[in-house]
C-alpha cells in the first residue's frame, strides 16, 4: 500500500471514530475495551502525590466528568455531613447513572460513621480512565448489592479507590500505603499484568489479600498465597485459541505478533505457541510489534512466504496500533485470533470490516450465558451492556465479601478464599480458587461480527463463538 493511501484510510478511520463516539451512547466509549486495553482519555501531565491518589469519597480521581452536584457530594463527605452527601450523590447519579466513582461514594456516604468492613479498587484512572471505570463498576455494583442486603454478617463494606497509573512502581507505593492502612482488608487489582506482579511482592510481606480481574500472566501463578485473580491465566486462553485454530479451523500453521516489553503479551504468546506445538500445529514465526523496526507489511509478507494460515495478535494495551496495521494490511487473507486485549471498542472502531471474523479469548460475554441474572441487573443499573471487565471485578468484590463473612481479618481472608470448600455467586458463575491462586474457569471464545444496529455503535460488535 502506498504511503499516500495509508494515510488515507487512517484518515478516514480517524473521522469515522470521532463521529461514532460523538453520536454514541457512553457504553460504547466505556465497555468494550485488559489485564491487558486502549484509553483515548490522555494521561494527566501532572506528578501525583500518594495522598492524591486514594479517596473514600473526600476527593475525585476521575478528571473532566464531575457534575456540581457531585462535586457538592464530595465536599459534604470531606466535611463528614453524610446526610447532605447523600442527596447530592443521588441526584448526580439521577443524571448520569453510569458514574461508579459515584456510587461508590454514595454507598460510603450511607455508611456514614457506622461499623464497617474495608476493601480498595486500584486501578489506572488516570492514564487508563475507561477500562479503570469498567473495573469499578464492577466494584461498585457488588458494594451496591452487598450493603442494599444482608451486607457481611450485617456489616456495611466501604469501598476506597486507588489510581496506580498501571505503572509497577506507583502501584508498588500504593500497595504500601494499603498494607500499612489496617482498616484495608483486601483489595481488587491490579489491572496489568506487570502492575499486578511488582505490587504482588508488597502484598506478599505485608500479608493483605489482593483479588486482580484482569491481570492474566501465567507468572501470577503460585507467586503468594495472597494472590488471587477472578480472570483466567494466559494458560487458559492460550489453549483454547488453540483448539480453536487445530480443531475447529482446521488450520496447523499460524504466526504470532506480540510485544516483548510486556509479561502478559510475553505468556500469552509462549503457551499459545506450546499449545499449537503440542496438538500438532506449528508456529513458524514471532514478530515483536514494539520493535522499533517492525514493519506491518514486511512481517506479513514474510508470513505468507512461509505458508502460515493463521495470525495470532498477542498485543497489549501499548501495542494496539501496531496490531491494527497488521488488520489492515491483511485485508483479511490470513484468519485472525487474538487475546483478551484485543476485546477492545478501537478494534472495532478502527479495524471497521477488516476485523471480521477474528475469534478472541475474553474471560466473559454478556450474552454468553442467557440464564445468567447478571447482565439485567448490570444493564438496569448502568442503563447499558457491560464488559467483561466489569464482570470480573464484580465477582473479585463479591469473592473478597464471601471471604469477611467467614472471618473479617487479613489472616481470615487469606485462609477463607484459600479453602477447598469455598465459593462466591458471581457474574460469570461460581468463583472458586485453585491452590496456585488461580480461578478454576474457562474462557468464551467471541467474534467479530456485522451488526446493524450494533451493541457498540460501530457497526461490528463481538459475539459468542456458539
Amino acid at each position: 500500500m502506498s504511503q499516500k493511501n495509508e494515510t488515507t484510510v487512517l484518515a478516514v478511520s480517524l473521522l469515522t471514530t470521532l463521529a461514532i463516539m460523538g453520536g454514541g451512547g457512553w457504553w460504547f466509549s466505556k465497555h468494550l475495551g485488559t489485564g491487558n486495553s486502549v484509553n483515548p482519555n490522555p494521561p494527566e501531565k501532572k506528578n501525583l502525590t500518594l495522598p492524591e491518589r486514594i479517596s473514600f469519597g473526600e476527593k475525585t480521581l476521575i478528571t473532566g466528568d464531575t457534575t456540581p452536584e457531585k462535586q457538592a457530594g464530595i465536599n459534604a463527605i470531606a466535611n463528614r455531613n453524610y446526610n447532605q452527601a447523600i442527596i447530592n450523590l443521588e441526584s448526580s447519579l439521577r443524571g448520569a447513572p453510569n458514574d461508579p466513582e459515584a456510587l461508590i461514594y454514595l454507598n460510603n456516604a450511607r455508611i456514614g460513621s457506622a461499623k464497617s468492613y474495608t476493601i480498595v479498587v486500584s486501578a489506572p484512572l488516570h492514564t487508563n480512565k475507561d477500562p479503570a471505570l469498567e473495573l469499578l463498576r464492577g466494584v461498585a455494583q457488588a458494594q451496591n448489592e452487598i450493603n442494599a442486603g444482608d451486607k457481611i454478617q450485617g456489616v456495611f463494606l466501604k469501598v476506597g479507590i486507588a489510581s496506580d497509573d498501571d505503572k509497577p512502581e506507583v502501584a508498588k507505593e500504593v500497595a504500601t500505603s494499603l498494607v500499612n492502612n489496617p482498616q484495608v482488608l483486601g483489595v481488587v487489582g491490579h489491572f496489568g499484568s506487570d502492575t499486578s506482579i511488582a505490587a504482588g511482592t508488597v502484598y506478599n510481606s505485608g500479608q493483605l489479600v489482593a483479588i486482580s480481574p484482569t491481570s492474566t500472566s501465567v507468572q501470577i501463578s503460585n507467586s503468594s498465597p495472597y494472590i488471587f485473580r477472578t480472570v483466567p491465566s494466559d494458560f487458559i486462553a492460550a489453549r483454547a485459541l488453540a483448539n480453536y485454530m487445530i480443531n475447529t479451523l482446521q488450520k496447523r500453521k499460524a504466526v504470532v505478533f506480540f510485544n516483548s516489553k510486556s509479561n502478559y503479551s510475553q505468556s500469552l504468546k509462549a503457551e499459545f505457541v506450546t499449545s499449537v506445538g503440542l496438538q500438532g500445529g506449528d508456529v513458524s514465526d514471532e514478530f515483536d510489534l514494539s520493535d522499533v523496526n517492525f514493519n506491518a507489511a514486511q512481517s506479513l509478507q514474510q508470513a505468507n512466504q512461509q505458508g502460515a494460515e493463521v495470525v495470532m495478535l498477542a498485543a497489549n494495551t501499548a501495542t494496539l496500533d501496531p496490531a491494527l496495521k497488521v488488520i489492515e494490511i491483511n485485508q483479511g487473507r490470513l484468519t485472525l485470533l487474538g487475546g483478551d486485549s484485543l476485546y477492545s471498542n478501537k478494534i472495532l472502531a478502527e479495524g471497521q470490516a477488516q476485523t471480521v471474523g477474528m475469534v478472541v479469548a475474553a474471560p466473559w460475554h454478556i450474552a454468553g450465558n442467557p440464564q445468567a441474572i447478571f447482565p439485567s441487573q448490570s444493564r438496569n443499573l448502568w442503563k447499558g451492556d457491560v464488559s467483561w471487565r466489569t464482570a470480573m471485578s464484580y465477582d473479585a468484590t463479591v469473592a473478597l465479601s464471601a471471604a469477611l463473612k467467614r472471618n473479617p481479618t487479613r489472616a481470615g481472608v487469606q485462609q477463607a478464599l484459600s479453602a477447598p470448600d469455598f465459593t462466591a455467586n458471581g457474574a460469570s458463575g461460581v468463583v472458586r480458587f485453585l491452590r496456585s491462586g488461580d480461578r478454576n474457569t474457562s474462557v468464551q471464545l467471541v467474534k467479530i461480527v456485522p451488526a446493524s444496529p450494533s451493541r457498540s455503535g460501530t457497526g461490528f460488535d463481538f459475539e459468542p463463538v456458539r
